[in-house]
């Protein structure tokens, strides 16, 4: 008889490690019919106040409200006014046209890094639009939507994009990690998930204190695999948080595609599932579908009966960042095959068919969109670019952490200035 660890005689079959791989490669033919679509309208809507439980149907669905004949249908359809709509739609083209000025101008060495959100607009513009305007947002790197939601003057953006002098956080965050307390905007971090326990954090202290303010948190698909996804998530179930999480499936974390994270063996919805809080699954290219679950999820938040996560199965259509090249991992036909379409798109057919919308009107909305962008950009320009000066005073780099300068970073900022000026006496004061 063999004994334990003897592999000599045994029978035993060898292991074998799986790899998750993506379905395409660079020159595949792309073919999405694996991915179940369902007719819009056809997912049952439960109420804001069910049991966690009644949801778990959710996880494995897909909401939708928008149908192929550009109409709403169904129980999730929020029935929205005209005006509001025209306002998402436009607020999207916006997001959109942003993203393209700010690529290019990071191309042009005006910026060291740009992230465009190109197909997933609607996770922030709609998403914002079902919260309440002082509910707390804690973002990702790709939630510039939820600013320009609520009314960030695109001029701000560029200024922190660039770090120049009229940069409100002072150059010291990297582009596109903005920050507004004024708009209840937490300070994007370039550390992945560390959002979630902070939104979580903020929204026990909101219901500790009996404050009517809910939490609302973004992540990439990729992201929940950090450990502070779990332990945001424990800390939410556990004392009732009012918290939404915000999973954006956008199907690759980088370079790397959805499998990673485990979306071969369940959706990211059904996480919620093994943590006993509600979940949904919703499409994130349907603008209507994502404002619905969000006001869902937000009025059961406001209601006490606790935090839902809602994965936002959407397609990232552009590279991660500036720094990215889709084509080196992915096929070059995924952005045209994708089945659910494109969100401003839709939402612009979808008023178009109500009769209160047109291709023209589209057109004009969106020249003057990228002229309002245009003139942003060099209104911003005048404050400064990335390596031409024209930023904050160098001593800015010694305040704001401390009511009263301690004495020996006051020292550190003596020689520093005095190092500075004998390097570069040109600049000191700009």
């Amino acid at each position: 008889m063999a004994k334990a660890g003897d592999k000599e005689g045994s029978n035993r079959p060898a292991l074998a490690l799986h790899v998750p791989e993506p379905k395409y490669r660079p020159g595949d033919k792309v073919d999405f019919s694996h991915i179940q679509v369902p007719e819009a309208g056809a997912a049952p809507r439960p109420d804001e106040a069910c049991e966690a439980k009644e949801t778990y149907p959710l996880c494995d669905d897909l909401i939708r409200v928008l149908g192929d004949d550009d109409k709403a249908h169904g129980p999730w359809d929020p029935r929205l006014d005209a005006d509001t709509l025209r306002r998402m739609l436009r607020e999207m083209a916006l997001t959109r046209a942003f993203d393209t000025r700010m690529y290019r101008a990071q191309r042009q060495g005006k910026t060291s890094f740009y992230m465009k959100c190109t197909g997933e607009e609607a996770t922030s513009v709609c998403a914002t639009h079902a919260l309440a305007g002082d509910d707390m947002i804690f973002p990702s790197y790709r939630q510039q939507g939820c600013l320009i939601a609520r009314g960030y003057e695109p001029e701000e953006m560029i200024n922190q994009i660039y770090s120049n002098k009229a940069d409100k956080l002072k150059g010291r965050q990297l582009p596109i990690m903005y920050c507004s307390k004024r708009l209840s905007f937490f300070t994007i971090s370039g550390n992945l998930a560390t959002q979630l326990p902070q939104a979580t954090g903020f929204a026990m202290a909101s219901a500790s204190k009996g404050d009517s303010r809910i939490a609302a948190t973004w992540v990439g698909e990729g992201s929940t695999a950090e450990g502070d996804f779990h332990s945001a998530l424990t800390f939410a179930t556990v004392y009732n948080a009012p918290v939404i999480f915000n999973v954006i499936n956008n199907q690759w974390a980088i370079s790397s595609f959805s499998g990673f994270a485990g979306a071969e063996r369940a959706t990211f919805a059904a996480r919620a599932i093994g943590y006993g809080m509600a979940g949904l699954r919703v499409d994130g290219n349907d603008p209507l579908a994502v404002y619905a679950a969000e006001r869902w999820a937000a009025d059961r938040a406001r209601a006490n009966g606790g935090p839902t996560l809602i994965e936002h199965f959407t397609y990232r259509a552009e590279g991660h960042s500036t720094s990215d090249d889709p084509s080196a991992y992915r096929s070059a036909e995924e952005r045209d095959e994708w089945p659910m379409g494109d969100p401003v798109m839709r939402l612009k057919n979808h008023l178009i068919a109500l009769g209160e919308w047109s291709e023209e009107q589209q057109a004009k909305q969106d020249a003057e969109l990228d002229t309002m962008v245009k003139q942003a950009q060099k209104d911003a320009e005048k404050n400064g670019i990335l390596g031409h000066g024209l930023h904050h005073p160098f001593h800015t780099m010694f305040e704001d952490v401390f009511e009263d300068l301690p004495w020996h970073l006051q020292e550190q900022a003596d020689q520093a200035i005095r190092e500075r000026e004998i390097k570069f006496p040109e600049g000191l004061k700009k």
